[in-house]
C-alpha cells in the first residue's frame, strides 16, 4: 500500500513541476525564452528542450519503453548539449508540444509498472534502478531547472513562484528596490563585523 501512495505522491508532485516549468515562459516574447541569460548559455526554452529530451529517456530507454520520437542518443557526443538550446528552426510550440508528448508517454510508464519495477541506466556508475529511483530524479531533476528557470525570469521581468497566482510580481518596484537594499546593507555590514 505504501509503495502506491509513495508512486502516487511523486508522480503528482512531477506533473505539478512540469506545468511550473512551462508557465515560467508564459508571457515572454521569442527573444527572452531563448537568449542566454548566464555565462554558459542557460536559457528558458533549453530547460525546457532538456527536461523533455532527459525525462523520454528516463521513462522509457531505462524501462525497455522507448520514446517513440526520434531523438540523439544518450551517448552521440556530437549532439551533446544541443538539448541545452533551441535553434532558431525550432518553435516554442513545437518544443512544449514535445514536452507533452513526452509526459504522456511517461505518466503511462509510470502508470503501467510498480513502483519497484526494474529498469537499466547505462550512463549511471549503478545502472540498475528501479521506477522508484527514476521518480525521484526526475522529480529532482525537473525542480532543479525549474529553480535555475525562476532565476531566469526573475532576472527578465521579476516574476518570480510556481505559477501565476502565486508570482511575487503583486509587490511593485519601490518594495523590491527596498528589500534589495536592505539584504545588501546586512552583506556588507556582515564583511565589516568579520
Amino acid at each position: 500500500m505504501i509503495d502506491d501512495f509513495a508512486k502516487e505522491y511523486l508522480h503528482s508532485d512531477l506533473r505539478e513541476i512540469r506545468e511550473t516549468m512551462l508557465w515560467k515562459l508564459d508571457g515572454l516574447d521569442e527573444y527572452d525564452i531563448r537568449r542566454p541569460l548566464t555565462a554558459t548559455g542557460t536559457n528558458l526554452l533549453g530547460l525546457v528542450k532538456h527536461l523533455a529530451v532527459w525525462e523520454s529517456r528516463y521513462f522509457g530507454e531505462v524501462f525497455g519503453r522507448p520514446f517513440p520520437e526520434p531523438l540523439p542518443r544518450w551517448d552521440d557526443t556530437g549532439a551533446r548539449g544541443t538539448d541545452l538550446w533551441a535553434s532558431e528552426h525550432e518553435t516554442r510550440e513545437g518544443i512544449f508540444g514535445l514536452y507533452r508528448r513526452v509526459w504522456q508517454h511517461s505518466d503511462k510508464t509510470i502508470t503501467d509498472l510498480a513502483v519497484d519495477a526494474p529498469g537499466h541506466v547505462p550512463w549511471w556508475p549503478r545502472p540498475n534502478v528501479m521506477l522508484f529511483n527514476i521518480l525521484v530524479h526526475m522529480l529532482t531533476e525537473t525542480n532543479r531547472h525549474a529553480g535555475h528557470a525562476d532565476i531566469l525570469r526573475e532576472q527578465l521581468d521579476g516574476a518570480t513562484g510556481a505559477a501565476a497566482e502565486y508570482t511575487n510580481m503583486q509587490r511593485d518596484a519601490a518594495f523590491w528596490a527596498a528589500r534589495h537594499a536592505e539584504i545588501e546593507r546586512a552583506a556588507k555590514a556582515a564583511v565589516e563585523r568579520a
